[in-house]
């Protein structure tokens, strides 16, 4: 390793810790970790005599595992190469090792187009890989063909394939399923008839809970706790406006194009609900405002016309993943014990006890059915008491 490749690497673990702190990325806990970790990395990489190009493949990040007596030694040096690679200085960022799996070409490629078209994260491509990988061996093992598929053969395929599943995760595969027979049928044309409808599990009887929801004193310490002190904050902020004053879904907030909000009119256009109803819905005054410290504040410069962007180089639209990661983030700061879900279950409610039908709330959550607008409200009890009884809590 030549003096020039170590000043290299120094300073790209230099730069890649203060983005981590500017970001305020991870905790201050994880960012001394992975400094202890890049340390040690450098140490490794000087000693085997290691030029710029060999220093970030698998067979370094193996051995170097090895070498360390550091946890978590992988997700720092994977970390680090994606960093690199988004800034343009390694051709290439390491993946995880199932990342490399490879698959039958069709299936690659919709793998592409998935995560291409829905910004998905590396999470949900795993998930996917798996569930393709299992139903590509089933086929084969069968000896029949894409064109070939009949709904028999994926009931049973999910009746092998889910028999030591949860109900849960079951849910789940069978929507990634949908998703690929979907591409079959409507994008490569292989499949004569949409399978995807027909992708269906048993009925689950007794297995609705009642919504969780945010009470007054709840959504005061939320709002109190949330900051405007960074690009982050400030994106946050927006995102938690979006959430409980408009009860969006976070795969709707991240699909937000920048022609889509109208702050004269203060409108905000959903081209894309469950069930291709697109709507246009009034934004609340404070909400707009959010909307607007973040595009003039925070929103990086970037080719990509969607609303919300990552920090990270060359600033890409973020997924629902993302979306739920952070709001999620600025709900646990505040101490309480919640999802970003709660925070729809809430907006539904306040629907309700504003006055507002069920039917009304039902075009306000974009549902395609009365049933499931009956699921995201519960009894009021605080407001059946003072109906009933004329009695104040």
């Amino acid at each position: 390793m030549t003096d020039k490749d170590t000043i290299m690497l120094r300073e790209a673990i230099g730069d890649y810790l203060q983005w981590m702190r500017s970001m305020e990325y991870e905790s201050s806990q994880t960012r001394m970790r992975y400094g202890l970790v890049l340390m040690d990395f450098i140490d490794f990489v000087k000693e085997n005599n290691m030029a710029w190009e060999d220093i970030f493949t698998f067979d370094t990040l193996k051995a170097f595992r090895i070498y360390t007596s550091t946890q978590h030694s992988s997700d720092a040096i994977r970390g680090l190469s994606v960093y690199l690679f988004d800034h343009g200085r390694i051709p290439q960022p390491l993946r995880r090792p199932c990342y490399q799996v490879d698959l039958p070409e069709i299936y690659e490629q919709y793998l592409i187009y998935y995560e291409q078209s829905r910004q998905v994260p590396y999470s949900q491509i795993k998930h996917i890989r798996r569930v393709l990988a299992s139903f590509s061996q089933f086929l084969e093992r069968l000896t029949i063909e894409l064109d070939q598929i009949k709904i028999e053969h994926m009931d049973a395929f999910m009746a092998e394939f889910h028999q030591r599943l949860t109900p849960g995760t079951c849910k789940t595969y069978r929507f990634h399923l949908r998703g690929f027979l979907k591409y079959l049928y409507q994008e490569r044309k292989i499949l004569p008839k949409d399978l995807a409808p027909l992708v269906v599990g048993a009925p689950l009887f007794a297995q609705a809970q009642p919504p969780k929801f945010l009470r007054p004193q709840e959504l005061q310490k939320l709002f109190s706790n949330l900051k405007l002190t960074t690009p982050i904050h400030i994106r946050t902020y927006a995102m938690v406006h979006l959430v409980y004053f408009m009860g969006l879904r976070p795969k709707e907030i991240s699909q937000i194009k920048l022609r889509d909000v109208s702050f004269k009119k203060r409108e905000l256009m959903i081209g894309e609900r469950k069930g291709n109803n697109p709507t246009i819905l009034p934004v609340p005054e404070n909400t707009i405002k959010a909307i607007a410290a973040y595009v003039l504040k925070a929103r990086p410069d970037s080719q990509y016309r969607y609303l919300f962007l990552s920090f990270q180089r060359p600033h890409r639209p973020i997924s629902s993943g993302t979306v739920i990661q952070y709001i999620s983030k600025a709900i646990k700061n505040s101490g309480l014990l919640s999802t970003p879900y709660s925070l729809r279950h809430t907006y539904a409610q306040n629907l309700l006890n504003t006055g507002a039908t069920i039917y009304e709330i039902k075009e306000m959550l974009g549902h395609q059915n009365i049933q499931s607008t009956k699921r995201y409200l519960h009894i009021d009890i605080e407001l059946m008491r003072k109906v009933l009884f004329d009695e104040e809590l």
